[in-house]
């Protein structure tokens, strides 16, 4: 069930965008439909060309869709030009103006926008308490680090007080260990304003870490809606379980379905209970999905769901990735995490594959 549209922060409504006439036309989304709830952290999430920084131009207002509707709080804004509407974007390369403070750069969209000084600088200030920046008020920001722009853009664009914020993959530039401190101080900014997030990404650790829902997308399409639980363990799609984390998909037969789950033979000669997406009924051919810490990896005893041959063994610190050839011919992996006292298996060992109640689940192709 979704959103009324006056409920909805944003209300994404039969949304296609085509680029081109002709032989030359490209459709770069195709009947969106999506309810972004207020005071939500959303992100749409996808690989490159996927429509998902197309949907975010639309909702910002930078362009304009071939056909559906933009809600906002219930007004449809699809025609209403960047500035008429409360939202404000933070892009990929921030558009700081180096030759001004920090504090200047804050208040520059509420100068633009008339604000009277006293209710600027006090704005200003208030911004540069909420992204911790005081001590570098008068800062140029040629002169500080690519965190702390990334902190200044964020203040910018949150200082007139928007109904919604968009933001453009605004981490990438970042290096590893910056990016995961600014992980978590996006969704502290999201959580004390209140305002709506929308966060495009083509990274699903950053998807999974910061999201309240998720936006799976891909080819113009909106494939999957939900929490980052759902999306990871209850993937509806095989590009969905796919793109995001590891996981093992085996085929097999669907021998029986009753309500949300099935019965599936597979080729490995095991028997499962699978998990079924809402609204579908599997049957003849289907492809299982298991995620690889969903199962474990022991001594065989002919009581295990599947049996194999160890055919690799890489080692991570943390956990332990094995590669089991099952009989069937199938490749599977299986995450482990190390602890002491855990029995090892060496490659070439034969072991039993163990599957986790409700750990299989079948997809639409």
């Amino acid at each position: 069930m979704r959103d009324e549209p006056d409920t909805s922060a944003i209300a994404i409504r039969q949304v296609s965008k085509v680029f081109g006439t002709g032989e030359d036309r490209v459709t770069a989304l195709a009947e969106v439909e999506i309810d972004i709830r207020a005071n939500e952290f959303f992100t749409l999430l996808g690989p490159s060309g996927c429509g998902k920084t197309t949907l975010l131009r639309l909702i910002a207002g930078f362009d304009y869709p071939t056909t559906g509707e933009i809600r906002l709080y219930g007004e449809d804004i699809a025609r209403l030009p960047p500035y008429k509407r409360p939202i404000n974007t933070v892009f990929q390369n921030y558009a700081l103006f180096p030759h001004m403070t920090v504090g200047q750069n804050i208040g520059f969209g509420l100068e633009m926008l008339g604000r009277p000084k006293a209710e600027t600088a006090a704005r200003v200030d208030t911004m540069l308490k909420l992204v911790r920046m005081e001590e570098l008020k008068n800062r140029k920001t040629s002169q500080i680090s690519g965190g702390q722009q990334q902190r200044v853009a964020l203040a910018r664009a949150l200082a007139p007080q928007p109904k919604v914020l968009l933001l453009d993959e605004p981490l990438s530039a970042l290096d590893y260990k910056l990016r995961k401190e600014m992980q978590l101080e996006l969704k502290r900014l999201q959580h004390e304003t209140g305002i709506t997030f929308i966060f495009v990404t083509h990274d699903q650790e950053e998807a999974l870490t910061m999201s309240d829902r998720i936006a799976v997308m891909s080819k113009g399409h909106v494939l999957q809606i939900g929490s980052a639980h759902e999306i990871y363990d209850k993937p509806s799609e095989r590009f969905v379980a796919n793109f995001i984390g590891e996981t093992n998909f085996l085929e097999g037969e669907v021998l029986a379905v009753d309500g949300a789950s099935a019965s599936v033979r597979l080729g490995a000669g095991a028997t499962v209970s699978a998990g079924v997406p809402d609204g579908f009924a599997p049957k003849g051919r289907a492809t299982v999905v298991i995620r690889p810490e969903h199962a474990e990896v022991v001594a065989p005893s002919g009581a295990e769901a599947f049996a194999g041959t160890v055919s690799n063994v890489v080692y991570f610190g943390t956990d332990t990735h094995y590669y089991v050839t099952l009989d069937g011919g199938e490749e599977f992996m299986v995450r482990r995490q190390n602890s002491r006292g855990a029995q090892v298996f060496d490659t070439g060992a034969r072991v039993g594959v163990r599957v986790d109640d409700g750990a299989a689940r079948v997809l639409r192709d």
